[in-house]
């Protein structure tokens, strides 16, 4: 790095400095490097100990991800059944009872004018 011979041309006080200065040199690389070893150590243990564990949880949000899907569909597939279902007994009781289901739909049907009918007045026309 530095050359002596400028330095030391014959002045015991300035060869003494040059020495401790390249002393001090050569003990601070050699702390540098072993606080660089010691890091790359810290470093290379916590990615030893956070890659099972980071793999562990991206399985378990996928485990958890298809089972929350398998349930929506589960949960889906139920609600068309019953929909199916209700739809049949509705069909079924208005084959068996015409009459009476046009009579319930027309009362229905005039519940729900004389519901939007109120509600559509505002509250100063009452």
């Amino acid at each position: 790095m530095f050359s002596n011979k400028s330095v030391n041309s014959g002045n015991p006080l300035a060869e003494q400095v040059s020495n401790s200065a390249q002393d001090a040199i050569k003990s601070t690389q050699g702390l540098v490097n072993d606080a660089l070893n010691s890091l790359s150590e810290t470093v290379q243990d916590f990615r030893d100990e956070t890659t099972p564990a980071l793999s562990r949880a991206t399985h378990q949000a996928s485990a958890a991800m298809h089972r929350a899907t398998d349930a929506l569909r589960e949960g889906s597939n139920q609600l068309r059944d019953s929909a199916r279902h209700a739809s049949d007994r509705s069909v079924g009781y208005i084959r068996d009872e015409p009459l009476r289901a046009v009579f319930i739909a027309a009362a229905t049907g005039a519940a729900l004018m004389a519901l939007i009918g109120l509600f559509s007045r505002g509250p100063n026309r009452r």
